[in-house]
């Protein structure tokens, strides 16, 4: 396995806490087609082509805040759709901003997220 190329000062991985594994991996699989590596019931990496780009880790409880973890669509209407049918809540219905438009919904564990898309 080719040594992962890290690059200094940029953001290299995003963790979740999750309350329950096996409902968030469903959940972020159905939504939006993530894969898992799983290293035991408390743990599974975020697939990306050539290793990983974050991870879900089992905790008892999601704290509200922080940064923003945002994610890029290219048909926005189509992502709100599966991650309303793959359990998420939508926190803040689509909006326009300069240059696209955007939503906010919370996942199964209460971690909030923003799905943007190009105008």
């Amino acid at each position: 396995m080719a040594k992962r190329k890290h690059t200094h000062h940029k953001i290299d991985y995003i963790e979740f806490a999750v309350t329950n594994m096996a409902k968030a991996k469903k959940f972020y699989s159905k939504a939006f087609g993530w894969k898992f590596n799983d290293y035991g019931p408390e743990y599974a990496g975020i697939q990306k082509k050539k290793g990983e780009v974050g991870g879900l880790r089992l905790d008892k409880k999601v704290k509200s805040g922080g940064p923003l973890v945002i994610l890029f669509s290219e048909d926005l209407d189509k992502s709100l759709k599966k991650v309303i049918a793959s359990g998420g809540k939508i926190s803040k219905k689509p909006f326009v901003f300069p240059g696209g438009r955007r939503f906010h919904f919370k996942d199964t564990s209460g971690n909030e997220l923003g799905v943007w898309g190009e105008a």
